[in-house]
């Protein structure tokens, strides 16, 4: 029950200064006790009006949380000492503050406010200080009064912080004049929530600055579902249904903002489509660059094809079949070329051996992959160093553009004879944009990948774009060589992509289906595996490590999130000895397993390994919290058993739990056990693909517990939804050309 306080702060017991995140002790005329919450440039002394409700935390006891506060300037002499005393004003200790008071009384504040040169009369105030202090007192009641201007709106002390660091003293002005800007302006505020407070503003449905916003939000989400445009028609419809507004207003605010430049509208197969701008832009340069580096002669290797195969073959001691030397001297012939297969096809060997010819010819070769995670298993497979394709093009976080930049570009590009990429059904329009941009005609491109597999998270449909325009040469290796065939996983993902029904359950296998009719009874046989089971059988498992719970949802009973509640408290119970801490609706403990689920190329990291740092923490990336301190108020996680990153807790919205995790979350990762729920999902979600993509990430177990009857009709489920993307249209055009 929401209750409110008055009274001043006694002491500070902790204060992150970036977030504003305080823990401090509180006195009211009647009690004293600790209030926790967002409350910047909080001070000893100062006087609040806070409203809140009591919790009780496990280690600290009886705390007050603040969900929002008002501050109460004193009007006694003693409390407008205590105050300037308080070092909310730097430069003014107690002598000085007392001077002050003793000088102006009651009056100081305003002195302070309309009369700073006033200051000077007292001893050890100059013209420079007395600018200072006036200058620290108009930010902090600035600060006062947007904070309490913004929680009319529902904006809270965190999102307060945000805008501030972003507009200043113009916080006010910018949402006043356009709250649908703070959509775009601060992470964490979505359209949703923009509108709520435009609503609560009084602003009309039919505002233009709320129909431009609702285009580009809806641009945006079907860009996060993965599509560069939309129909025009779509557009429009979507967007009507979501403002509830007529379509021939949002196509007159359309119009405006393709002369903006904020969109971009042609015609692609008889149609008008609409893009973002930065997806336009994007589909011409890949378009053209690739175009470019595929017409370019590729510098020659030191010998006939043939010659260096049999080299590579007597050093790995590996037989290459007809299908893989054929894809290995395509990809030596071509400007850009694809090699792409299922599990077991031989691709890494593939690999491994262009990369011996390459070197055995001199050509300088770099190799990579979308993620960190998949860059790691090259490494460890192939033995030749990978890196991630951000670290191979020199990612930089740009203060001034306040973006991320690569530093590898058209007018610095790579130096290198060959790249090589894996997992290049990963790879996303925005990132494959700023690959060949940095590629020089002349470069060999071989792109490796799995295009049977889930496309990318990001907008775009690349590997399949470039395959189906036909403009791009590539090789589909079908042969399941003998010791992968061995292995059901293997044979059943083949199986799975033909349409056929999986092998379950056979002896001494690594393939199983548990059958179970209620999502409750499923739930429970999870947890069960995860704890006590797949460990005693495989006994070199380490269940939060090694086994990786993949659901094709987030919510429901067997969604990701539900799952991840239930897991962390069958696999890391809450234990005195384990820190934890609530974050809105997360609950985080140390030893949790988490995922990173945006990108932030800021964040610093140390390898413990080697003794490097860098920067940069990627969407999809698996860690473990090694500590949480609630005394600096950070939390430090673990990724890939050596990289240790700090989070200040107003950064602890860009993770999640990850005892569970959706499959599209999974790509580019193997684990050594994967479970995965057969029930009912919806049929946009459960597919022949999606069930393929799951079980490949499995390597030596892959345990689907449910119904097998929606096993099967995922399989039946042939659906590939279908991505608005221009890139293979382009690309045949080229062709054509």
């Amino acid at each position: 029950m929401m209750e409110e306080k008055q009274g001043i702060v006694a002491e500070i017991i902790f204060q992150n200064r970036e977030n504003g995140y305080t823990i401090a002790v509180f006195e009211t005329e009647e009690e004293q006790f600790t209030i926790v919450g967002t409350i910047p440039a909080c001070q000893k002394g100062s006087s609040y009006s806070l409203q809140g409700k009591w919790k009780t935390h496990p280690t600290y006891g009886e705390q007050f949380a603040v969900s929002s506060y008002e501050e109460v300037m004193p009007s006694t002499e003693a409390g407008i000492k205590e105050f300037l005393a308080s070092g909310v004003l730097k430069g003014i200790g107690g002598k000085t503050a007392a001077a002050i008071v003793a000088r102006f009384g009651s009056e100081t504040f305003d002195v302070i406010e309309h009369s700073p040169q006033r200051l000077t009369e007292i001893s050890g105030i100059g013209e420079k200080k007395a600018a200072a202090v006036a200058e620290a007192f108009r930010s902090h009641r600035e600060f006062a009064e947007i904070t309490l201007y913004l929680q009319q709106f529902g904006i809270n002390a965190d999102y307060t912080m945000k805008l501030y660091k972003v507009y200043g003293a113009d916080t006010i002005a910018a949402v006043e004049e356009n709250p649908y800007r703070l959509a775009e302006d601060i992470f964490g505020i979505g359209f949703k929530k923009a509108d709520k407070i435009a609503e609560k503003m009084g602003i009309a449905r039919d505002d233009e600055h709320r129909i431009k916003s609702g285009i580009k939000f809806t641009l945006w989400y079907f860009a996060g579902e993965g599509n560069t445009f939309l129909p025009q028609k779509v557009l429009c419809e979507k967007t009507g249904g979501l403002l509830e507004v007529e379509i021939d207003k949002i196509e007159d605010c359309l119009v405006e903002m393709v002369f903006q430049g904020d969109v971009h509208v042609e015609k692609l197969e008889n149609r008008n489509v609409v893009f973002l701008m930065p997806y336009y832009l994007a589909e011409q340069n890949v378009c053209k660059c690739l175009t470019a580096i595929n017409n370019a002669a590729p510098k020659p290797v030191g010998s006939d094809p043939d010659s260096l195969i049999r080299v590579t073959e007597q050093e790995s001691g590996i037989t290459l079949s007809t299908n893989q030397k054929y894809a290995v001297k395509a990809s030596l012939k071509q400007g850009v070329s694809i090699i792409t297969g299922g599990p077991g096809t031989g691709k890494t060997t593939i690999i491994n051996s262009i990369i011996r010819i390459l070197q055995h010819s001199g050509l300088k070769t770099a190799i990579a992959a979308p993620t960190g995670r998949a860059a790691k298993r090259i490494t460890e497979t192939s033995g030749f160093e990978a890196s991630t394709i951000h670290r191979l093009l020199e990612y930089y976080y740009s203060e001034s553009e306040d973006t991320m930049r690569f530093g590898k570009t058209a007018e610095d590009p790579l130096d290198y004879d060959a790249i090589i990429i894996d997992e290049a059904s990963m790879i996303d329009l925005m990132l494959m944009n700023g690959l060949v941009s940095a590629i020089r005609p002349g470069t060999r491109l071989i792109l490796v990948g799995d295009a049977d597999q889930l496309p990318s998270v990001g907008a775009g449909n690349v590997l399949r774009d470039l395959i189906s325009s036909e403009y791009i040469y590539s090789v589909k290796l079908t042969e399941i060589f003998r010791q992968a065939g061995e292995s059901l996983i293997v044979v059943n993902a083949h199986k799975i992509n033909k349409g056929e029904y999986p092998y379950c359950n056979e002896k001494d296998q690594d393939f199983f289906m548990m059958r179970q009719k209620t999502e409750k009874g499923m739930l429970e046989v999870i947890k069960d595996l995860c704890t006590r089971r797949l460990p005693s059988y495989y006994t070199e498992v380490v269940p939060v490590r090694d086994i990786q719970v993949l659901t094709p949802v987030r919510k429901g009973l067997l969604g990701s999130i539900s799952l991840n509640r239930e897991l962390q408290d069958a696999l890391n119970p809450a234990n005195p000895q384990l820190e934890e801490r609530q974050f809105g609706e997360r609950l985080f403990r140390e030893q949790d397993k988490v995922m990173q689920i945006k990108n932030n190329y800021q964040l610093k990291w140390k390898n413990q390994e080697n003794f490097t740092d860098g920067e940069g923490v990627f969407n999809g990336d698996v860690g473990f919290i090694s500590k949480i301190d609630r005394e600096f108020s950070e939390v430090t996680v673990i990724f890939d058993g050596c990289k240790y990153v700090t989070y200040d807790f107003g950064q602890m919205d860009e993770l999640e739990l990850a005892y569970a995790i959706t499959v599209h979350k999974s790509q580019g990762s193997e684990f050594p056990i994967v479970v995965m729920p057969m029930s009912w999902f919806p049929p946009v979600l459960a597919t022949r693909n999606l069930l393929y993509t799951g079980v490949t990430r499995g390597k030596t177990a892959v345990v689907l517990v449910g119904s097998e009857d929606k096993m099967r009709a995922m399989v039946d489920n042939n659906r590939i939804t279908q991505r608005y993307s221009g890139l293979s249209i382009r690309l045949r055009a080229m062709l054509d050309f």
